[in-house]
């Protein structure tokens, strides 16, 4: 039965704790899909819903971008896509009533998981200057809004353009050829603060920023390093693919500061056998020091380096360039640095030696862990390094594996959503659509708050995602959003950043990838491209959750055709009417789309776009090879008396999506507000378990920030570490705290103190 949403916050001063749990899924995970699934959509709903996620002629789950084989289970989802579809496809609504029961002030007070759970947005939505409600407001009238500011701009770079992993390939191409048409490369999206450290890192190396290796890979591999990651929450049908490999022979290699649950053993629910008793997955966990890799890596390279005939001398005079230089700079690693950096002991390196060594096909995975550093982007050239040392590039069972987080964020990127897009690109959609794009390179999602904060940026559009949830130094960030002239944000659902406007705001309600979208062609779906760059259809089956949706590829066309008049040549009204039209441009300006209908057609479960390193060891580099580098190892120094912070999920929450307020895995029930604290480390600061602190970050320039009301929790963390979960952390990520090269927030390494919280 369907329940209603919360009508208060809930009470979340008082988290319980209990022992952190040593295994992932089983039945606590089906059981608690269920239930949540049914809370949300009722029992028919239920079923007519989950049975079409992640299906041949259903919709992609709405949650992570892990791919699905060829052969599909009957129930193709985990337990967190449920959830994200569940939250999705809710029968609860939020209706201009409800705005008007509640002004933005009070939307202000509440929660991110209140303000999720009220259910789906059924009309657009405006908030006049000076007005404290939300009223209801036709589509003519949105649009017109969004016109009369765009146009009265000094400059087309004075707006914004963002973009969520989970826009569509059609939506997403729109979006930016309206923006190049409009006058900008200002599109920042959610990539600048996750896989950005990857894709510069890789496209240097390796000369595409995306990873190299299929489902077929993984389950072929001898050895899986799994980097700063946890699947277990955060891609839990990743577990399944790790699962097989095991049975095929392979060992894992898990380097992560906290035991994670679904590393340590995976109980599928797909099998009897699995939901009772489980396969164990890690064979080496290292415990590694927030921000140690990099110097993990460039040890292991150096041993590899003095072992006679481990290196693939044949491969790396083939196809790399800088090999000296590299072996010169891992030859200088040494034991004492990189036991200090990774707080590993020299039998655990050596162990991991080993397991390298006695390995023909590596695969190493990583996430957050990894890219949210300063020195993300040396760290992760350097597991390239690693890989390029034995040929583990361009071979079955072997290669990079970044893998991405929301569903199409890689599309995204794909279809030029890109605040630096290359020349080629430009010179592609130029030709087909008789544009001029600009050639300077646009905002990042950095670069955007600093715009907004100085006035450079008046007018902010988001195409999905939670904005003010998702980035940094909150307080900057939110200020910096209250001086724009206008935000916008297409929406399925209420989040943090519709009560945090400019001057005037509207919410657009749009469809969702469970919805059946028809337009005047009939009936339409959608494409994404997963973390293994595969690109399938989706389709939704649900009716809409209101009348007056639509869809995200016929809000980006009726805004471009009220903004740019009919003064543009580009048929906006005929993308609208028929997404096969839309595919036929992206098929004539993106290489590897071509035939790009008719291939969807030929296969329905997708194709696979090219990869030159992965398909025949071409390396489209500066250098036309496979570059090794050499940079300077780099690790995170913490003054006495501080910890090192790491934000993280929750297993009850997808990105800043909160679903629930416990974390099952790790022992936290009905609260958020948790840090975790190596025992040894909370009894010499002060702090039992239990105790509340404020968190206070300290930065470079002497300024501070603090997050307060925290209850300690004693956990076996990496010493010196600490870590706590986002939005709630990401107060203490000062703007300025960004990764090298990729300009991407450095959330996983914040230095902090704790004080005694007086507000607990």
């Amino acid at each position: 039965m369907v329940s209603k949403p919360p009508a208060g916050d809930p009470v979340q001063d008082a988290p319980q704790v209990a022992a952190p749990q040593h295994a992932a899924a089983g039945l606590p995970a089906v059981a608690h899909t269920l239930r949540i699934a049914q809370a949300q959509m009722g029992v028919r709903r239920t079923a007519r819903t989950l049975l079409k996620v992640n299906q041949k002629d259903g919709f992609d789950c709405p949650g992570c971008a892990w791919p699905e084989g060829d052969k599909r289970h009957v129930a193709e989802f985990c337990e967190n896509g449920a959830k994200a579809v569940a939250e999705e496809a809710t029968l609860r609504r939020v209706t201009p009533e409800f705005f008007a029961a509640h002004p933005v002030a009070d939307l202000a007070t509440r929660s991110g998981y209140w303000l999720g759970q009220q259910g789906r947005i059924t009309e657009p939505m405006y908030l006049a200057e000076g007005s404290e409600r939300y009223e209801a407001v036709s589509w003519e009238r949105a649009f017109a809004i969004l016109a009369e500011e765009l146009t009265a701009l000094s400059s087309p770079d004075e707006a914004l353009f963002y973009t969520s992993g989970r826009t569509s390939n059609e939506a997403a191409f729109l979006l930016q050829l309206f923006a190049r048409e409009f006058g900008t490369n200002n599109l920042p999206d959610c990539s600048n603060m996750c896989h950005e450290s990857s894709g510069s890192a890789l496209n240097e190396t390796i000369g595409i920023g995306k990873g190299s290796v299929s489902l077929e890979d993984l389950h072929q591999a001898d050895l899986i390093v799994v980097a700063g990651q946890n699947p277990g929450t955060n891609h839990p049908r990743m577990l399944s693919a790790l699962e097989k490999a095991k049975a095929a022979g392979a060992r894992i290699i898990s380097v992560n500061p906290l035991p994670e649950a679904g590393l340590e053993r995976f109980k599928n629910p797909q099998t009897p056998v699995g939901m009772l008793k489980g396969a164990a997955l890690t064979d080496l966990f290292l415990q590694i020091r927030i921000g140690g890799d990099q110097a993990l890596f460039r040890l292991l390279n150096k041993l590899v380096l003095e072992t006679p005939g481990a290196v693939d001398e044949e491969f790396v005079a083939a196809h790399t360039h800088g090999y000296e230089e590299f072996a010169a700079a891992a030859k200088a690693a040494g034991w004492d640095e990189t036991l200090a950096a990774t707080g590993l002991s020299r039998a655990e390196i050596e162990r991991a030696l080993e397991m390298v060594l006695a390995s023909e096909r590596t695969i190493v995975c990583w996430a957050m862990g990894l890219t949210q550093h300063k020195h993300a982007v040396p760290t992760i050239r350097e597991v390239v390094n690693f890989l390029l040392l034995r040929g583990n590039i361009g071979r079955p069972g072997a290669g990079v594996c970044p893998v991405r987080g929301h569903s199409n964020v890689q599309g995204d990127r794909t279809m030029g959503i890109f605040e630096r897009p290359s020349a080629a690109f430009l010179d592609a959609l130029d030709k087909e659509f008789g544009i001029v794009s600009p050639r300077h390179h646009g905002f990042d999602v950095v670069r955007s708050i600093e715009a907004l904060r100085d006035g450079e940026a008046k007018v902010f559009f988001a195409m999905g995602g939670n904005f003010v949830g998702a980035t940094p130094d909150t307080e900057v960030t939110e200020a910096a959003m209250r001086k724009a002239r206008l935000t916008v944000h297409v929406s399925t659902k209420l989040n943090r950043s519709h009560a945090v406007t400019g001057r005037r705001a509207l919410i657009l309600p749009t469809l969702g990838r469970t919805d059946k979208d028809v337009q005047k062609s009939g009936k339409q779906f959608v494409t994404v491209e997963d973390s293994m760059g595969l690109v399938h259809a989706s389709r939704g089956n649900l009716p809409p959750a209101g009348p007056w949706l639509l869809s995200e590829p016929a809000i980006v066309a009726r805004m471009a055709r009220a903004v740019l008049g009919e003064g543009s040549a580009t048929p906006w009204e005929a993308f609208e009417a028929d997404y096969a039209v839309i595919r036929d441009r992206i098929a004539r300006v993106i290489p590897g789309f071509e035939d790009f209908n008719a291939r969807l057609a030929a296969n329905p479960g997708g194709f696979a776009l090219p990869h030159a390193p992965r398909d025949e060891r071409r390396f489209p580099t500066a250098t036309g090879k496979a570059n090794f580098t050499a940079a300077p190892v780099e690790y995170p120094r913490v003054p006495e008396g501080r910890l090192l912070l790491q934000t993280l999920r929750s297993h009850d929450q997808y990105n800043t999506t909160i679903y629930g307020l416990d974390d099952r895995y790790r022992g936290i029930r009905n609260g958020r507000r948790v840090v975790l604290v190596h025992p040894q480390d909370a009894a010499e600061l002060g702090f039992a378990d239990g105790a509340y602190a404020d968190l206070v970050s300290e930065w470079t320039d002497g300024s501070e920030r603090r997050a307060p009301g925290f209850r300690v929790v004693h956990y076996p963390t990496t010493r010196g570490c600490a870590a706590a979960y986002y939005p709630e952390t990401n107060v203490l990520v000062p703007l300025e705290s960004t990764a090298d090269i990729s300009n991407t927030p450095a959330s996983k390494s914040v230095i902090v103190r704790l004080e005694e919280s007086t507000s607990a």
